[in-house]
């Protein structure tokens, strides 16, 4: 579901529907106001009433709302994949697979998620993206935030808690294949753009905006670690430790690193 994010709907549609094919998309628009992406061709596009509200209760409806479309959408499927529109599930490109054929192998109970990348810009030595290149081919830093490790596949009708976060009363499994790429505070111009957007504004949405453009700020000053060498270790210290008031979300308890993203997602990027 999206509302005022042309930019990132437009590359959200391109990637998933070279991976799925168009016609298995489902894109939920946030208002009758809003316009259907001029590239959706054969996805199934739904104009939604407004959900209005402060972004914490507007969330929470937004995602039962969708929760619900994904239990009518698994009857006809075996799996569905819920994101926002700035998050790209990307199976490690070692495997030589597409996202439907990679799933399609796997034999999953409730749900799975990706290892989570929060994908940022690198002052002064990063430029402003470029929307015509594979983001992956202009930034290489991201923090290794748990928040983005998200249950994002379902292979049963479960409720999604809010920005599919986590899936209540079940645990998670991180797959040691998936990658889920957050980009949405990936180039500061586009996070100083947000702030004019009013509808976001009138949310709520500065606080939760300044908070998460803390990404930009730590892969500028802090010293990445080399991908290759703590993807596995993060996964698994996230698939341990679990904060004590949600067991079934990760956490690495305040220890965020940047990484600089390996190699071998940035050669030939789908994304």
């Amino acid at each position: 579901m999206a509302r005022n994010d042309a930019f990132f709907l437009k590359h959200w549609i391109e990637y998933y529907g070279s991976q799925l094919g168009k016609d298995n998309l489902y894109i939920f628009l946030d208002g009758t106001d809003q316009p259907i992406p001029e590239n959706a061709e054969t996805a199934t596009v739904t104009h939604c009433e407004r959900i209005p509200g402060q972004v914490v209760s507007a969330e929470k409806r937004r995602l039962t709302h969708l929760s619900n479309a994904a239990a009518e959408l698994l009857k006809k499927y075996d799996l569905v994949i819920g994101t926002d529109a700035d998050e790209f599930l990307v199976v490690d490109p070692e495997c030589n697979e597409t996202l439907q054929s990679y799933l399609s192998k796997l034999d999953i109970k409730t749900s799975v998620s990706g290892l989570g990348l929060d994908v940022g810009q690198k002052m002064e030595e990063e430029q402003v993206i470029d929307e015509n290149l594979p983001f992956l081919s202009q930034r290489c830093y991201a923090v290794l935030s748990p928040r983005y490790t998200k249950p994002v596949v379902l292979a049963k009708p479960l409720q999604w808690g809010s920005g599919f976060h986590r899936i209540r009363g079940h645990n998670y499994k991180i797959d040691k294949n998936l990658y889920l790429f957050h980009f949405g505070v990936f180039d500061m111009k586009m996070v100083q753009d947000r702030f004019l957007d009013k509808d976001r504004m009138s949310a709520g949405w500065e606080r939760h905006m300044k908070k998460r453009a803390k990404t930009i700020t730590s892969i500028t000053e802090k010293k990445a670690l080399h991908g290759e060498s703590v993807l596995g270790l993060i996964r698994f210290f996230q698939t341990i430790f679990r904060p004590v008031f949600a067991w079934n979300k990760p956490t690495l308890f305040g220890f965020n690193p940047v990484v600089k993203i390996p190699e071998r997602f940035r050669k030939n990027p789908v994304v």
